[in-house]
């Protein structure tokens, strides 16, 4: 189960995101992902805080995310990597096209 929240915080858009970003999740969480294309003037912020698990899948929807944000001048954090996450981030090279706080 895949839970995502969206909210407006300090010029940012920011999307919690819950649970395993796993196939099956992806359709959903694309469109609720949707939002956050129109980000000109604005950084993304994904926090993975509560994120258990995501799956080729899902690295594709952050991917396409961050090359839609980047046409448009923004930026995009990831916050709250579990040390599992984080090393699969590493091993993809994704720790070197996002900023990973």
């Amino acid at each position: 189960m895949m839970k995502t929240t969206f909210s407006e915080e300090n010029n940012h858009f920011v999307m919690r995101m819950e649970g395993r970003l796993d196939t099956n999740a992806s359709a959903q969480t694309d469109k609720e992902m949707k939002v956050l294309y129109d980000c000109e003037g604005h950084d993304i912020i994904l926090d993975c805080t509560q994120l258990e698990y995501i799956s080729s899948s899902g690295l594709r929807l952050f991917l396409g995310l961050l090359k839609n944000a980047k046409a448009k001048g923004s930026q995009v954090t990831i916050t709250g990597l579990s040390n599992d996450l984080r090393q699969i981030f590493d091993e993809i090279g994704f720790t070197r096209l996002f900023n990973i706080q």
